[in-house]
């Protein structure tokens, strides 16, 4: 079961600063978006482009990237008595029992929102019926917005939302975008139910940059689940995978002395996951519970590039974990005073522990 998190930040991010459309359709490319840089030592803190990130690292470096792709993940459906609904698919992958975890949401102009505590018409049994003759029946609750669904399709399940999902989105962007907006330049294995946002800003451009400063680049897996932007909730189980390349890339950048910078959040948990108590890093394949946070701390990660979260988001805990609460503070006064934009479409900071 997992509860709502008391961060101890306190902030607040003006609507006007929520990024409501991609960079493409705001008149830049992907890799157009600011890019605020925090340094631990000296708790210092500068602004860029994200095109100057190749010139913001060091030869040997690596960057440890999630290549998972986004599902369109989102399916309207409709109960019994005719109401409308959409259902959040929140794992692709089912449980051992055939289960998937879901989110069942109220539809509203233009996109969705939570039911007001009491009015969710969620419970054992509940069928709702989905395009193409497809069923989801609600078994057990797994957290007060999130239940165990036994699915019923026609045919294998990423192809079935391909034909008849979208993309998950929530009410601060503008509208629908096709799913190839919420895809990054490595995805490559389908499963995540929501972007693994802080890889949006690479470009093929800025990849073969990185690579020709001696940069390094390695895969991991992690398959995200649905955030809900309104409950604030500790991470819950996710399927992740470290292929040994990547495993072994790791521990020789950090013997030859460079850093391991994550990008985004899923990468950082995913490495720690695989982290044994000898701080080695080994492959691994399945399903991961770890929550980071600044007391357990972190044992491979050096750095991470990740979205401007929200003052109650559990993600800050594990970014203070990274950079330590005193930096963590001033990118955040920064990026509030220098108007960054928030959430998948936003703009980026890059912490970096040493």
């Amino acid at each position: 079961m997992t509860t709502a998190v008391d961060t101890g930040y306190d902030f607040t991010v003006p609507p006007e600063l929520s990024a409501r459309a991609p960079a493409e359709a705001r008149g830049l490319g992907r890799d157009g978006v600011r890019l605020l840089v925090g340094r631990r030592q000296g708790t210092t803190a500068s602004h860029h482009r994200f095109t100057d990130l190749p010139d913001l690292l060091n030869p040997g470096d690596l960057l440890v990237v999630n290549n998972s792709a986004t599902l369109p993940a989102a399916l309207n459906g409709t109960l019994r008595d005719g109401t409308s609904v959409v259902l959040h698919l929140s794992s692709a992958q089912p449980d051992p029992r055939g289960h998937h975890l879901v989110e069942l949401r109220r539809p509203t102009e233009g996109a969705t929102a939570p039911w007001a505590p009491g009015t969710s018409p969620a419970g054992p049994g509940l069928r709702i019926a989905l395009p193409g003759g497809a069923i989801a029946e609600l078994t057990e609750p797994f957290t007060p917005r999130l239940w165990h669904a036994e699915l019923t399709l026609p045919g294998e399940l990423t192809g079935y939302l391909a034909r008849y999902g979208r993309a998950i989105r929530y009410s601060y962007v503008d509208r629908d975008w096709p799913i190839e907006a919420y895809q990054t330049v490595f995805a490559a294995v389908p499963g995540s139910s929501e972007m693994p946002s802080a890889a949006r800003p690479f470009t093929t451009d800025t990849v073969a940059r990185l690579v020709s400063r001696g940069i390094l680049i390695a895969p991991i897996t992690l398959h995200t689940g649905v955030a809900s932007p309104e409950a604030h909730e500790a991470p819950y189980a996710e399927r992740f995978s470290i292929p040994e390349a990547t495993a072994r890339l790791v521990e020789h950048v950090r013997s030859d002395g460079g850093r391991v910078i994550a990008v985004g959040t899923t990468a950082v948990r995913a490495l720690e996951s695989a982290t044994g108590p000898d701080g080695r890093v080994r492959a691994a394949d399945g399903w991961t519970d770890l929550v980071i946070t600044p007391e357990r701390g972190v044992r491979t990660v050096d750095g991470l590039l990740t979205g401007l979260h929200e003052p109650l988001a559990s993600h800050l805990l594990m970014l203070e974990a990274v950079a330590g609460r005193p930096l963590l503070a001033r990118c955040y006064a920064e990026a509030l005073e220098h108007r960054y934009l928030w959430h998948e479409f936003g703009d980026v900071n890059l912490l970096l522990a040493r």
